[in-house]
């Protein structure tokens, strides 16, 4: 059947689709609405897919021609011709060209500010591209806790982009709120991960009508200091760490060292929900080995059957209501 750019607009805005299925000429018209959205602009783990070095049948797939590259994870919020990112990722050049395909005048941009979750490598190395040597970016605004300010400003190369203003560091505060303008708030909260360089956050990401949880990395639900359970009811939509499927994904190596709550955990503590809050929760942040996504595995037709999404790039979730 088919739709009329407007309605099909109207559609994607509302409900949240897989926007990379259609042309980008829709997708630019979805840009032309006011409203306010998240696009998921990447979904691996830090290292991307495929990852460098791996040999194994998982990332070969990418190599032979059967699985497409992804990018490391990141969401944009879009609210006309304003952007922003969360975190900065080595792929951020991609991202910005993806970005720019949904806004109304395709050209070369940075966003209006970066919100950086943590210290570790795929979560603010795209920092980089900011700099002289590419896109030599003026006083953009980078959103980051008291430990990750310090490390950008005390260590190079991101010192230098401290210096040279290309960046404009912002500081946050755990809980406290802040304003994007036309209610849209955006609040950082700890969360228990390995803070060998900084503090780790996620992000309440909010409008006048909604409210969105990004936690693309966590130690394990039962460290963190909320209630996981409470929160999904509170929310109307979840990006969480999905970083590994089970137990014993990395058999070489102690996965107590690199610790995530496992798919097959988050299933487990969430299977009491009714359906219509298990529907809010995106597994994010997917290390290459993990099965879900592959489109065909069993994990993943697994977990998309108890009512659970999996995130995929070019997915919207519009922050109004219909």
């Amino acid at each position: 059947m088919n739709y009329p750019i407007g309605l099909l607009s109207f559609w994607l805005l509302f409900w949240g689709v897989n926007a990379s299925t259609f042309a980008q000429d829709n997708a630019m018209n979805i840009s032309e609405t006011p409203h306010p959205y998240l696009l998921v602009l990447g979904i691996a783990q830090d290292a991307g897919y495929p990852q460098a070095g791996c040999q194994k049948e998982c990332c070969q797939a990418h190599w032979s021609g059967n699985r497409k590259r992804e990018n490391v994870v990141c969401l944009a919020l879009v609210k006309g011709e304003q952007t922003w990112l969360f975190d900065a990722t080595p792929d951020i050049g991609n991202q910005l060209q993806l970005l720019s395909n949904y806004l109304p005048n395709k050209q070369t941009f940075v966003p209006n500010g970066i919100f950086l979750t943590h210290a570790h490598m795929g979560h603010y190395t795209g920092l980089m591209y900011l700099g002289r040597e590419v896109i030599g970016a003026k006083d953009l605004p980078v959103y980051a806790m008291p430990k990750m300010q310090d490390y950008l400003r005390n260590n190079g190369p991101w010192s230098q982009l401290v210096d040279l203003n290309n960046i404009v560091l912002q500081e946050l505060e755990a809980e406290k709120s802040v304003s994007l303008g036309d209610g849209l708030n955006i609040t950082p909260f700890l969360v228990p991960h390995r803070d060998e360089f900084s503090e780790t956050v996620g992000y309440k990401i909010q409008s006048s009508e909604k409210t969105v949880l990004f936690i693309p990395d966590i130690d394990k639900w039962n460290k963190w200091d909320k209630d996981i359970i409470a929160e999904i009811k509170k929310a109307d939509a979840l990006f969480i760490d999905g970083t590994f499927y089970d137990n014993g994904e990395l058999p070489n190596r102690d996965m107590s060292e690199i610790p995530h709550p496992f798919i097959e955990e988050s299933v487990a503590l969430f299977d009491a929900l009714p359906a219509v809050q298990k529907a809010k929760i995106h597994f994010i942040h997917f290390n290459h080995t993990n099965p879900v996504m592959d489109l065909e595995s069993e994990e993943r037709k697994t977990v998309e059957t108890k009512g659970y999404k999996i995130a995929n790039e070019g997915d919207i979730f519009s922050l109004t209501k219909p």
